[in-house]
């Protein structure tokens, strides 16, 4: 018992809490993190980044993948379809979001819990199961197509699937939630007397939205936008499943080097490419929030 008590003329602290408490203990602590992440990202990384240079002729490293997926037009032209999809994407989400987040804080009252649960309520629900359900909604003889016949509206069943909207459909409905909570809780601090003092001085209710509210929530707009759009570069699934090739973006392009042509150093250029995406993303976003004094 006094092996593992060392008693001071205060207290006695047990051997183990005093060792834990010092350079030993922090040493013990962050090392499986560290562990962690060396084993399941950075080695991982580096062994993409050199298959991505290897080539099939022989020894030796070669950005001729990296010229390929630049300099070919038609990998060209992907490469800019994924940036306008997630482009559009983030786009019609700001344009739903805004809305929504400001309805939240400023006009939900009581209702505000019930819609932040409807907002989470599709994050909670596997991806699978979220796009087949738009696939039983938009297929020939789908919900939507069978009530649009007995509306009138159309004389003949509509094929939704395997067409751009159906995939913009399935993204805006995963990612609009990103947006909501990222502009809400800046709408939430603003002060509402610089919005009363606005109206005071003679702005109306357009003019306080336009000089005051929106400009002091860009910050939250730019998380969001940052968000949504580095989501999208990565989304494989819906364009797999709602697009039906007719929407063609490198994840897609990924899953068919390494499954039909089998040019897995190819796919790892590609990979590599959506991870650059990735990071400006983040730098952006590291860069606004030292912008906004956050974590200095």
């Amino acid at each position: 018992m006094s092996g593992a008590v060392l008693s001071s003329g205060r207290a006695s602290v047990p051997v183990w809490t005093r060792w834990l408490g010092g350079k030993r203990g922090n040493w013990l602590l962050w090392t499986p993190a560290a562990l962690y992440l060396l084993v399941f990202f950075v080695l991982p990384l580096i062994g993409n980044a050199r298959l991505s240079l290897t080539v099939a002729s022989g020894p030796g490293w070669s950005f001729a993948h990296y010229a390929k997926l630049f300099g070919d037009p038609f990998y060209f032209e992907i490469i800019m379809r994924t940036l306008w999809v997630s482009l559009v994407t983030t786009l019609i989400c700001l344009a739903i979001g805004y809305p929504t987040a400001y309805f939240l804080v400023r006009r939900a009252g009581r209702l505000a819990p019930l819609m932040i649960f409807f907002l989470i309520a599709p994050l909670l629900t596997s991806i699978i199961m979220r796009t087949f359900g738009w696939r039983v909604l938009l297929a020939r003889k789908g919900l939507v197509s069978t009530w649009l016949l007995d509306l009138g509206v159309i004389d003949r069943p509509l094929d939704l699937l395997n067409q751009p909207v159906a995939v913009y459909l399935g993204l805006v409905h995963v990612l609009v939630p990103f947006m909501v909570l990222s502009i809400a809780p800046v709408l939430q601090v603003i002060d509402r007397g610089l919005e009363e003092s606005a109206r005071v001085l003679g702005a109306n209710g357009l003019q306080t939205f336009l000089k005051v509210t929106l400009p002091l929530s860009l910050d939250g707009i730019a998380t969001g936008a940052i968000l949504v759009f580095m989501l999208t570069n990565g989304s494989f699934l819906t364009m797999l499943l709602l697009g039906g090739g007719t929407v063609v973006t490198l994840p897609l392009m990924i899953y068919q080097q390494f499954n039909l042509t089998q040019d897995v150093a190819f796919a790892a250029a590609m990979g590599n490419t959506l991870l650059c995406f990735a990071l400006i993303c983040l730098f952006l976003q590291i860069r606004l929030i030292r912008r906004r004094g956050v974590g200095r």
